[in-house]
């Protein structure tokens, strides 16, 4: 044999570039309202309100938070014209919402974002609303340049689980590898779309929708109480592989 072994590439995390962060649960609270347009929706199409259907909808809807609403409807509704209906409702509803000013910031939400920015990484806000609802929950809270990138289901082909979002923002941003990559959110759907990306930093948070537990089964590689804790658990990260 001749010539040399080739070299073997090290497979330690490289520094994080970019935060792919989810908003409702993560950085911003609704009070609720994403369940109560969901309900509307619901009920404008013909589902009785305490229903044995109507509760196992909105478990379902509950259970799947983080994903692309047009999915949630149309696993519910078997036809697509009906799931866009009730999509068109949620969303009418979710502007309404807004209008009354309930939804605001997670305490530490915009501090940490800025921090992280400060220290060099981009961030994409990520959500399973359509378009128009996130530009106006950004609009409504002042936030349309606090991010890098805004990124939807139908900017990136698939919503959560699937990793597209990610992808999407690292192909937009321009980074050289998933392992510059963190993902954070309060969903099972989160964590998995994270895994799935091959992000080395997949953070789950407790102000939202799912439990330790249902983080950490979905493969959250480390869960804190909210998101103003991140900017610490960067920091250690980093320090470990200076």
């Amino acid at each position: 044999m001749t010539g040399h072994e080739p070299t073997k590439q090290s497979h330690a995390p490289n520094r994080l570039r970019l935060a792919v962060v989810d908003m409702v649960g993560t950085t911003i609270t609704d009070d609720g309202r994403t369940e109560r347009a969901m309900s509307r929706a619901l009920v404008d199409h013909g589902i009785e309100p305490g229903s044995t259907r109507f509760e196992s909808m909105l478990g379902y809807a509950r259970d799947t938070m983080g994903l692309s609403k047009m999915t949630v409807f149309n696993h519910l509704f078997d036809d697509p014209d009906v799931a866009e209906s009730a999509n068109k409702v949620f969303e009418n509803s979710y502007d309404e919402f807004i209008e009354d000013g309930g939804v605001r910031p997670i305490a530490g939400a915009e501090e940490a974002i800025l921090w992280m920015r400060e220290s060099g990484m981009q961030i994409c806000l990520a959500t399973g609303f359509g378009r128009h609802t996130q530009n106006m929950v950004l609009e409504s809270l002042g936030w349309m340049g606090l991010a890098d990138l805004s990124l939807c289901p139908s900017d990136a082909g698939r919503g959560r689980p699937y990793p597209d979002m990610i992808l999407t923002a690292v192909l937009a941003l321009d980074l050289d590898d998933v392992r510059e990559v963190a993902v954070v959110g309060d969903t099972s759907s989160d964590m998995l779309s994270g895994v799935r990306s091959g992000a080395s930093l997949v953070a789950g948070v407790l102000t939202g929708s799912h439990s330790e537990a249902t983080l950490r089964a979905a493969g959250a590689t480390v869960v804190v109480d909210s998101i103003k804790q991140l900017p610490l658990l960067v920091e250690k990260r980093e320090a470990r592989h200076l």
